[in-house]
């Protein structure tokens, strides 16, 4: 990717271009913008509240309103805080989603040289692939869309099935997904890790076997949409052996990494794709004029907010991931969390990779294995020191939970010095682990309707509205308050 600089200048230009011809880039005068500066002077970071404005017009039938045109889906997707957002994908950003899995396993299959993966069966998961009409546009959720693009060299060997595709309840989809699966020669399975460990999970309850010596040609697995670490050595157990693996970094708003080496770290960044990357240092994020570097200005092992513009129409969007380079020759990155997900209730700004890494340092020590785990704050009364609650649930537990736990701690103080700062100055207690019985994020995310498909328990929460439904399936506080 020696171009890669090049790649995004020309992707700038050509956005500027077709956007000055919309409803946005009159109102934004792009037909002045000729400089990256200009740009960023015109066009502030915006989340998708802010762009809710545009979409609505869109849906009221107007053409050039983001992008040329109109476009010819919306992605469905859950936020946070906007409910239900509705990403829009063009006819020009269409190949940005497609193309790029495709461009993963042309990339693994060069550099292994394994493509026998390709003659056997092949899970790709998704979301329904019956779309509804919102303002006369084809929509559905990313996966249920791109699953109409799915090349006819791929789609002979495609499971599930159409019809299993399209059950909502995902308990009944599980149960037919391995009816139509346990007796196939399955040889790459995709999906996020905690779907892959349920599927996993149900096999082996079913027959009692390694999934290894249910899928003897099993050799790939491609994942993406969380930290892959965590899960990572549960999934090798459960399979019975280490495989391949390839990590894709998609979203409803444009496909922006993926795992062009086996060898290698990180992800390969998307750069000429449609997509013009901007990098805001996450110390500046939430200034009023935050540095936005463009790709050439980027340094390795610093963490930044990822905005992108998009030949969709999105403009200086708030993808709300950071990332971290772990290489700018080529550049190549690691997905570090999400801005919204940390812990800064005592000033610590605690962050998704931190956790992660003090967690499974301390679990690899101790050859323990964990299912799911999620932190919240907890801020005492009565004169008690506040400290973090983590809601662990174990594979295996371990011998010493206190031991474990101290363990933990002090992994996270070496990562983070100003935890550890607040806990040298007395203000903040050691972390608390209360342990969730086996099944029970499972059961959590049932309860609040989101188990199964792309959903996922979020690492880091400020407040605790997680914590305080979760504290249902805790088995009871191990470590002393």
């Amino acid at each position: 990717m020696t171009t890669a600089v090049a790649d995004q200048d020309s992707i700038f230009q050509n956005l500027i271009k077709v956007g000055s011809k919309t409803d946005f880039g009159k109102e934004h005068n792009f037909s002045e913008i000729k400089t990256h500066e200009d740009f960023f002077t015109r066009i502030p970071i915006r989340d998708y509240e802010e762009f809710k404005i545009y979409i609505e017009a869109i849906k009221q039938g107007r053409h050039n309103v983001l992008w040329k045109g109109k476009p010819i889906y919306f992605a469905k997707t859950s936020g946070t805080t906007s409910g239900i957002k509705y990403i829009p994908i063009t006819k020009d950003s269409i190949p940005n989603h497609i193309n790029t899995a495709r461009n993963a396993l042309l990339c693994y299959m060069a550099e292994t040289g394994n493509t026998a993966f390709s003659n056997g069966k092949l899970i790709f998961l998704s979301g329904s692939p019956e779309l509804e009409r919102v303002g006369g546009i084809p929509t559905g959720r990313l996966s249920g869309i791109v699953n109409h693009h799915v090349p006819k060299y791929l789609r002979a060997n495609q499971l599930p099935s159409f019809e299993t595709n399209c059950i909502d309840d995902w308990e009944t989809k599980l149960d037919k997904i391995i009816d139509e699966t346990i007796e196939q020669d399955m040889r790459l399975i995709s999906g996020i890790p905690p779907w892959m460990q349920m599927y996993f999970d149900k096999l082996t309850e079913r027959t009692g076997k390694k999934i290894k010596d249910i899928f003897p040609n099993f050799s790939v697995m491609v994942q993406g949409g969380v930290n892959f670490e965590p899960y990572k050595a549960k999934l090798f157990e459960s399979i019975g052996k280490k495989i391949d693996c390839i990590e894709l970094f998609p979203a409803s708003e444009g496909f922006f990494a993926f795992q062009d080496s086996q060898e290698m770290e990180g992800l390969l960044l998307n750069t000429c794709s449609g997509i013009f990357f901007e990098f805001i240092p996450v110390a500046e994020f939430s200034n009023d004029k935050p540095t936005r570097l463009t790709l050439k200005d980027v340094k390795p092992n610093e963490n930044y907010v990822l905005i992108i513009s998009t030949n969709a129409g999105l403009w200086a969007y708030n993808t709300g991931d950071t990332v971290k380079f772990v290489s700018c020759d080529p550049y190549r990155l690691v997905v570090t969390g999400r801005i919204k997900h940390f812990i800064s209730a005592f000033g610590e700004h605690v962050i998704g990779e931190e956790v992660e890494n003090a967690l499974l340092t301390a679990a690899k020590e101790e050859g323990i294995h964990v299912t799911e785990f999620t932190v919240a704050p907890m801020i005492s009364q009565n004169g008690k020191k506040s400290y973090h609650e983590w809601f662990i649930e174990f594979e295996n537990l371990p011998a010493d939970i206190e031991k474990f736990s101290e363990k933990v701690d002090s992994n996270l103080r070496k990562k983070n010095v100003y935890y550890d700062d607040l806990i040298k100055g007395n203000i903040l207690d050691h972390l608390k682990i209360s342990v969730i019985k086996k099944g029970g994020f499972i059961d959590y995310m049932k309860s609040i309707g989101k188990l199964g498909g792309q959903n996922k328990v979020p690492r880091l929460s400020n407040e605790r509205a997680i914590a305080d439904i979760l504290a249902n399936w805790a088995v009871k506080m191990i470590t002393k308050p």
